[in-house]
């Protein structure tokens, strides 16, 4: 039942961003504002930043609260983290780029903010292919190493926004500042570990 409820809740997103984009298209209307593909972009890149940052949350909220329940959805959100990723991508390509997907090559070259944008979503891909039980088995202590990219994707995909955005940077800076704290909530714990098995 809490599954479900997550499901349902991550997808929500997307189905009110899916509706409006219909309304768009068959009824003219300015759902999306002045520039639907723009909002397209930018709603599908927030929500993966937004799974992204819940999905490293999980560990700290699980320390805290000593509820180890919430490891079960830590995949999962980890895993919609990747999809709203893809749908970013995916809504660049094909309504921004309309089809001449060769240019992706010439704007990763050209244009910082989607060179490191991209390599984001690069480093989730093994994330993602890896995230089933059976890799977990394959891999054993090196899954874990594996998956500690998670950090670096979150770095990168709050540089990516922060760089997108030219004038008013609250929004990144909210997102910066989260992922300080998410990153150094584990650099203390992992400190003070050190510091504990010193003094044995």
């Amino acid at each position: 039942m809490a599954k479900t409820l997550v499901h349902a809740l991550a997808l929500t997103p997307l189905a009110i961003l899916a509706w409006q984009f219909w309304s768009v298209l068959h009824t003219g209307s300015d759902a999306l504002g002045a520039d639907p593909v723009a909002e397209v972009e930018h709603r599908t890149g927030l929500w993966a930043l937004r799974m992204l940052m819940i999905t490293l949350a999980i560990t700290p909220l699980r320390q805290l609260t000593g509820q180890s329940v919430l490891i079960r959805f830590r995949r999962m959100l980890g895993l919609y983290a990747f999809f709203y990723a893809c749908l970013h991508l995916a809504s660049y390509l094909v309504l921004d780029l309309q089809g001449y997907w060769t240019q992706i090559f010439e704007e990763i070259a050209k244009r910082p903010y989607i060179t490191v944008g991209f390599t984001a979503w690069l480093l989730l891909v093994p994330l993602a292919v890896t995230s089933t039980q059976g890799w977990i088995r394959r891999l054993g202590r090196r899954w874990g190493q594996l998956h500690k990219a998670i950090y670096a994707v979150g770095v990168l995909a709050v540089l990516h926004f922060w760089w997108l955005v030219k004038s008013d940077i609250r929004e990144p800076l909210l997102y910066a500042a989260i992922l300080a704290v998410l990153l150094g909530w584990r650099l203390a714990r992992r400190l003070n570990r050190n510091r504990t098995a010193a003094t044995r």
